[in-house]
């Protein structure tokens, strides 16, 4: 499946910034099971310095600076993105979850590395037996790793009511395993929490899904929006990736863009400016399929924005 996907971030100030500097995880990984054809970030007032490196986890990271006074900043990130995932099915035989939590690698290898720090709790995921307690019905004695995943992830899914107005960036995860309410960030950290309270190796996945419009009704620019997940690691198998709000193994329909040990590592766009005030925060993203046509005459995104202090 491939993509064009335009991601608008705008900020608006209500006073004068002097000089700012920025960091963006707005490209997408390229991967053995994803092609990244294009991309073109877009900044307004241009940038005085422009440079790409890679973060620590491997992720590619745009960072920039503005050295003229302006009172809006406008960061656009265009993407054509091929996705072939294979899907793992419950057909495919783990490990039981005991043997995996017993012999997770401690090499020095990408994956090895990666599966041992992501057994330990983060800056925003915590470990603890309360997540311990509610991921046990998931992994009673011997099950497979995976199907034991999968299980948590329907019943996540399940027990958990998707409400934008519940959380904030900030809602500590205990609070989201009690109250039982959140959007996809909560839903993976959360997820996290329990895999690592067993033991068990468990990154943060950022990136882009597949939405799908009412049935006769055209897809709209600009009312998508980011999206988080969860990556599993197998010995024998890999990271497997799953998405505890729409209830799935991710593959095909997800776009990936940075691994993390939660949203900390991964957050999209940040930054350091000297002024600004108040700020007035504007974000539209749109996931478009390359084989639909897309809306003609359709406005500038503008899906989702929100006031804070600087």
């Amino acid at each position: 499946m491939r993509y064009r996907i335009e991601h608008f971030t705008a900020y608006d100030y209500s006073h004068s910034v002097s000089v700012s500097h920025h960091l963006a995880r707005l490209r997408p990984r390229a991967t053995a099971c994803q092609k990244v054809h294009d991309f073109r970030l877009v900044v307004t007032p241009e940038p005085a310095l422009a440079v790409d490196d890679l973060d620590y986890f491997g992720n590619r990271v745009d960072r920039f600076s503005i050295q003229v006074a302006h009172e809006r900043l406008e960061v656009t990130a265009h993407c054509d993105v091929e996705v072939n995932c294979p899907l793992w099915t419950p057909s495919q035989v783990s490990p039981p979850w005991e043997e995996v939590k017993a012999g997770v690698p401690r090499d020095r290898s990408r994956d090895g590395l990666a599966a041992y720090e992501s057994c330990f709790p983060s800056v925003i995921v915590p470990v603890g037996p309360d997540y311990a307690d509610y991921a046990a019905t998931s992994f009673p004695e011997g099950r497979p790793l995976l199907e034991g995943a999968l299980d948590l992830t329907r019943r996540i899914n399940a027990e958990f009511s998707f409400d934008p107005t519940a959380t904030t960036v900030a809602t500590p995860v205990g609070e989201v395993l009690e109250n039982r309410r959140g959007v996809c960030q909560d839903f993976a950290h959360l997820q996290i929490a329990c895999l690592r309270s067993l033991g068990l190796p468990a990154r943060y996945v950022s990136g882009y899904v597949r939405t799908e419009p009412p049935p006769g009704r055209p897809r709209l620019v600009g009312v998508d929006a980011t999206h988080a997940w969860v990556a599993v690691f197998c010995p024998g198998i890999g990271w497997v990736e799953f998405d505890p709000t729409n209830q799935c193994v991710a593959a095909n329909n997800h776009v990936r863009v940075a691994y993390g040990r939660d949203f900390e590592d991964v957050s999209p766009l940040r930054g350091t400016v000297v002024g600004g005030g108040w700020q007035q925060l504007t974000i539209g993203v749109t996931v478009q399929p390359c084989d639909e046509k897309p809306p003609a005459g359709t406005p500038a995104p503008l899906s989702q924005s929100q006031s804070q202090s600087q």
